[in-house]
């Protein structure tokens, strides 16, 4: 491994880090290396203590649409390796420090066990298995203000066939959040471009008053992953099959808005 001078974007000197090749090492195991060791936002998180650069997606995602206020109940879907729940905790106030401010609650799950974050609730747990969903509202003991999923399965090689994956990952996650969300309360997630979700966003639109896609400058730039954030759920008693046409067309014009 070898290092050499650049400039940053802010005119700093930097080191960029240089991977060899190493005896029984693929070139594309090198390449990820290299662009991760490279990475700024990989770097940040070391200096910043977040457990993962995808830290700094829902950072900027709340910058934009504000859903993790003090006081909010959050439960993380996929929370591993814990970089959302660590935003959230300090974001919605979980630990209480925070004097004058409401006090919210973070609860994280994952299909790996997930090391301890302080003022969250985490959970190991494969949350399509039977039960799961029954499992997590009793662990949260009533209503959600935000329910987010950066769930994703174990790569396949195959473009559509992760996308499929990870579209029916959102699905799940999405039904859960019109079973657990308070009236008005938000939903985000992570997926991959790929065809399929136009059905997801559909549902969304019928369910939520505002529905965009959005891709924050943490996400890398040759990645098909984007964000859909949906936020003002219309509640329980207004559900996808209640909804008329002028429902539907009023949360396309409110998307359109925001992307």
């Amino acid at each position: 491994m070898t290092t050499e001078k650049g400039t940053s974007g802010r005119g700093q000197r930097e080191l960029r880090v240089r991977v060899k090749t190493a005896k029984g090492r693929k070139l594309s195991s090198t390449r990820w290396l290299e662009r991760q060791l490279n990475d700024p936002y990989v770097q940040r998180a070391r200096r910043e203590g977040y457990r993962g650069r995808a830290a700094f997606k829902i950072l900027e995602l709340d910058d934009k649409f504000h859903f993790l206020v003090p006081g909010a109940r959050v439960v993380d879907l996929g929370c591993a390796p814990g970089g959302w729940s660590q935003v959230a905790v300090a974001r919605v106030n979980a630990l209480g420090d925070r004097g004058g401010k409401k006090q919210g609650t973070v609860l994280g799950v994952d299909l790996q066990e997930v090391e301890p974050i302080a003022g969250a609730e985490l959970h190991q747990l494969d949350f399509l298995s039977d039960g799961a969903d029954d499992a997590v509202r009793g662990w949260l003991g009533g209503k959600a203000d935000v329910v987010m999923s950066d769930m994703a399965a174990a790569s396949s090689g195959h473009k559509q066939t992760d996308h499929l994956r990870i579209m029916a990952l959102c699905e799940a996650a999405a039904y859960f959040a019109f079973d657990v969300l308070e009236e008005g309360g938000t939903f985000v997630a992570k997926v991959l471009a790929g065809g399929a979700e136009a059905e997801l966003q559909q549902l969304l639109k019928q369910n939520f008053r505002k529905v965009a896609h959005v891709k924050p400058p943490a996400s890398r730039s040759d990645s098909s992953e984007k964000f859909v954030v949906a936020t003002g759920f219309r509640g329980a008693s207004r559900r996808s099959e209640d909804l008329g046409e002028a429902d539907i067309g009023e949360a396309e014009r409110d998307a359109a808005g925001e992307e």
